[in-house]
């Protein structure tokens, strides 16, 4: 009896642990993932690695040295064209120009008195004139004295002599006048460079200068960023990069915006390749502009340089390899068939093929399942 209920114990055991087996390693290391082809497009890329760049970043001086007493921007802000930026110290400038002002407004005085005066002037003459022309006639007729002929002579000499010195005066006080107008100007560009505005609408990516720091012409304070022109500067592999054409649709990748993707269009080919890396730079400009975006962040490309519509294509892990040949497991009344196919066109994650048509079931092969073998029944 014993030795009976030992038998029954160990089959109730077996069965146990075959049902166990069956269920828990035979099912699953028979059971496959099915995908059916589907027709659409397929977009074959090529691939580059990069960084973020812009065609037009403008560094932005102070036009004129010295003190700057404000910036009102900063980095990662946006600015339109014609904004004031910065503001330089004028030091002594604008007491100049007042002084500059008065100048001229003296000049305008001393003109207008020396047009007076010599309008005075010129009346007097009219009345010498006149005394000399009659007593040059009684003197020709000997009814005036030579004496004062003489002094008539004298009188017209001396009024013509002080109108020469009026307009010399008149002519002294328009170039000074012309003058303080020229220095009232040159003072005014002075305080016009004193003021830096914005050339565009952009992005400002840096600071390299504070209030109350005194700063050269050519020193570097901000840069600003033409958003219209920002694009994916990468490197292409020399060997594919001639299959790239400007305007060839392309997506980026932000290592800022890893959840997202970029619509591109390839904007610019470098003529020259780096003979160090055996690679050409692509520049690929940006549909939508990133916000925020970061010069020289890295990027990486793919860019569409062959489209295929209307195909039927599958992904990629579905393919297998036979002798040498590509083809898929095709499933019937559960059981796999090995069928090969041609391969139209390829990227990193679909296959566009031919042989196969739309209502098939393809097993989707798993290394860590059984192996598939010609015939082999499956589970789903």
């Amino acid at each position: 009896m014993n030795t009976l209920l030992k038998y029954l114990l160990t089959a109730v055991i077996v069965l146990l642990l075959g049902g166990l087996f069956y269920k828990n390693v035979y099912i699953p290391k028979t059971t496959y993932t099915t995908v059916s082809p589907i027709k659409g497009r397929i977009d074959v890329y090529v691939r580059g690695i990069g960084n973020v760049d812009a065609e037009d970043i403008y560094t932005i001086t102070a036009q004129s040295g010295g003190k700057i007493l404000n910036i009102l921007t900063d980095e990662g802000k946006w600015v339109k064209k014609g904004d004031l930026l910065i503001v330089m110290d004028g030091v002594d400038l604008p007491d100049q120009l007042e002084i500059a002002k008065a100048s001229y407004t003296r000049a305008q005085y001393e003109l207008q008195a020396s047009q007076n005066e010599l309008k005075n002037q010129l009346a007097q003459k009219e009345l010498i004139q006149k005394t000399y022309d009659r007593y040059k006639k009684l003197h020709e007729k000997g009814f005036v004295s030579q004496s004062e002929y003489d002094k008539a002579l004298s009188d017209l000499q001396s009024i013509e002599a002080t109108l020469l010195v009026s307009e010399s005066h008149i002519n002294s006080a328009k170039a000074q006048l012309l003058l303080s107008q020229k220095n009232i100007d040159a003072i005014k560009t002075k305080l016009q460079y004193l003021k830096v505005y914005a050339p565009v609408d952009g992005y400002v990516i840096s600071k390299t200068a504070q209030i109350a720091q005194n700063v050269l012409p050519t020193t570097p304070i901000l840069k600003i960023v033409d958003p219209k022109t920002l694009w994916a500067k990468s490197m292409v592999d020399e060997r594919v990069s001639s299959n790239v054409k400007v305007g060839q649709r392309a997506t980026i990748k932000l290592s800022s915006h890893q959840n997202e993707t970029f619509e591109g269009i390839v904007k610019k080919i470098s003529p020259v390749i780096d003979a160090v890396t055996l690679e050409k730079e692509i520049d690929v400009a940006f549909v939508k502009i990133p916000t925020p975006f970061y010069i020289d962040e890295q990027v990486e490309v793919n860019i569409a340089t062959q489209t295929h519509d209307d195909v039927l294509k599958l992904p990629l892990q579905a393919i297998d390899q036979q002798n040498g040949k590509i083809g898929v497991w095709v499933v019937k009344d559960m059981h796999v068939s090995f069928v090969f196919v041609e391969k139209i066109a390829q990227n990193d994650d679909e296959i566009a093929i031919s042989n196969l048509e739309e209502h098939m079931k393809i097993v989707i092969p798993d290394p860590k399942k059984k192996p598939l073998k010609e015939g082999m029944k499956i589970n789903l």
